[in-house]
């Protein structure tokens, strides 16, 4: 018999994974949108949950582009425009 370790988070318990670093960047990224969701939600009233949350997802998974676009390099975010939208 076989023994396999998976890995998930508490966040999502839909998603599992074999590679533990892969599990921790997953959740890490989670709790960032989850952050940026909270914050999003408190400054921009008229905005609703789901935009919210979805906005925060995207700007979680592409946080280094982000990143260098606050760090005076707007233009990497014209290499968000290149990838395909994934929802």
């Amino acid at each position: 018999m076989a023994i396999e370790i998976l890995y998930r988070s508490t966040r999502d318990l839909e998603t599992i994974f074999v590679d533990r670093k892969l599990a921790d960047a997953h959740d890490q990224m989670l709790e960032l949108a989850e952050a940026l969701t909270d914050t999003l939600l408190k400054n921009v009233p008229e905005l609703s949950e789901k935009v919210a949350e979805d906005a925060s997802i995207f700007m979680a998974k592409n946080r280094s582009i982000f990143a260098a676009a606050f760090k005076n390099n707007p233009a990497v975010l014209s290499e968000l425009a290149k990838e395909p939208a994934d929802s």
